[in-house]
């Protein structure tokens, strides 16, 4: 049993259980005379049963496959004991799935049935399965009939990635959502899920992997990938140290005729000038783009120049920028005054857990007031907000081409003297806001 677990291409897998079908007398009476003389010990097959649900590879230096794992429930199966198929079976019906302990013979056989049924899961979350970290991992084959797969934090290895990699290549694949986050990555660990996303039969929309220790050779397999993938509209790389040569990388995927990405998360990633250089050229050739976010990276003059002008760009499509926690400063706001007044695309700016000054609301404030402005959402949580920038704001609202309809103050210590012309102003018929938030909520 210990060498099938070992194998790296199961070719023990039908034998094992070839063994343990040998130990039911009813088995033995259909070989006759081939076996010879048989002698059974009811206590022996109660130890092998026990073994086979207590065996697991927690001492092991090498990770042993989850497909491999599945055939101890096989095993047991050989040998007539449904009591795991059974417990498996309540535990589906159950209602509370999430206060049940699962073994990890248990997390094999329901990693089993999951792929078998004909129903397909819309989501598999490990982290939602009360069991070992082995037996988080035992479950992922399941990935190969889900519509989601969420593997956050599970240790992931190289022979985990192989799995996942596998559920990416099936025809009969329905993955679309993959999330790897909290993983750290191998190179040939990201390799391999490379190779899965570039198979024409791969369908994925969405990759997340935050957090995952990306190398700049990863970012070089992954940008490979996602060239190749028409299918991908969403990539995730939070808190993932970029390199200056990654980010260029990452820039070609945007460039690539093939690309259709219309997200791209890359908060807490180190960007520097040269990434904002190559993600302007982003949005000035791919009219995809529709989601960016670089919250919580400190942005200089000349980066926020940079994007800006690509967000001038009248082949730019942008409709969502998030820029929270990026040490903007007024010359920022005065770059992105003059984006606003020249895109008419974006519809939702958060500047939130950013200093700003009374002077660098007003300059956003003359951006909003622009008839070119089309923005309907903009969020200014913890911003060091005064009553002369709510009055800016005010007067940004009561010009006729004004757009927005949600504006979220909160985290700004402001009272309600300093909020009352953006209060009478919302109850007015003639603005357009419709919602206005600045009381902390707890």
């Amino acid at each position: 049993m210990q060498k099938s677990l070992r194998s790296e291409n199961g070719h023990l897998d039908l034998f094992v259980r070839f063994l343990h079908g040998l130990s039911l007398e009813s088995n033995q009476s259909l070989l006759g005379g081939l076996l010879g003389q048989t002698d059974n010990s009811p206590e022996t097959i109660h130890r092998v049963i026990n073994n086979l649900k207590e065996m697991n590879s927690e001492d092991d230096d090498e990770f042993i496959s989850p497909d491999r794992s599945i055939n101890i429930f096989h095993c047991l199966m050989e040998m007539n004991d449904r009591s795991v198929h059974q417990e498996i079976q309540e535990f589906l019906k159950s209602e509370n799935r999430s206060e049940k302990k699962l073994s990890e013979i248990h997390c094999s056989a329901l990693a089993y049935m999951l792929q078998m049924s004909e129903e397909v899961l819309d989501e598999l979350d490990l982290k939602k399965y009360k069991t070992s970290e082995e037996g988080r991992q035992r479950l992922i084959p399941a990935v190969r009939n889900c519509r989601k797969a969420r593997l956050k934090g599970c240790g992931l290895s190289e022979t985990h990635c192989e799995v996942v990699a596998s559920a990416l290549k099936s025809n009969s694949s329905h993955l679309t959502h993959l999330d790897l986050n909290n993983n750290i990555l191998s190179d040939s660990s990201v390799k391999l899920l490379s190779a899965g996303l570039e198979s024409p039969d791969c369908r994925l929309k969405t990759l997340i992997l935050t957090d995952c220790g990306l190398s700049e050779t990863d970012c070089e397999v992954v940008t490979s990938a996602v060239k190749s993938n028409p299918h991908l509209t969403e990539l995730h790389l939070r808190l993932n140290n970029l390199s200056d040569s990654s980010e260029k990388l990452l820039s070609a995927v945007q460039e690539s005729p093939h690309c259709r990405l219309k997200t791209l998360i890359l908060i807490g990633c180190g960007l520097s000038e040269t990434h904002c250089e190559v993600l302007a050229s982003a949005l000035k050739s791919n009219p995809h783009l529709t989601h960016l976010d670089l919250s919580y990276n400190i942005l200089s003059d000349s980066s926020v120049k940079l994007l800006s002008a690509g967000l001038e760009s009248p082949n730019c499509r942008l409709k969502t920028l998030e820029l929270s926690d990026c040490g903007l400063s007024e010359t920022h706001c005065e770059v992105l005054a003059s984006a606003l007044k020249s895109n008419p695309h974006l519809t939702d700016l958060d500047l939130s857990n950013n200093k700003l000054s009374d002077s660098s609301v007003k300059l956003l404030s003359a951006g909003l007031e622009s008839p070119n402005c089309r923005l309907k959402t903009l969020t200014l949580f913890r911003c060091s907000l005064t009553k002369i920038s709510c009055y800016y704001l005010a007067s940004a609202l009561k010009s006729n081409s004004s757009h927005l309809r949600e504006l979220y103050l909160s985290g700004n210590n402001l009272q309600e003297s300093d909020m009352k012309q953006l209060i009478d102003l919302q109850q007015s018929p003639d603005c357009r806001l419709e919602t206005l938030i600045w009381k902390e909520r707890w």
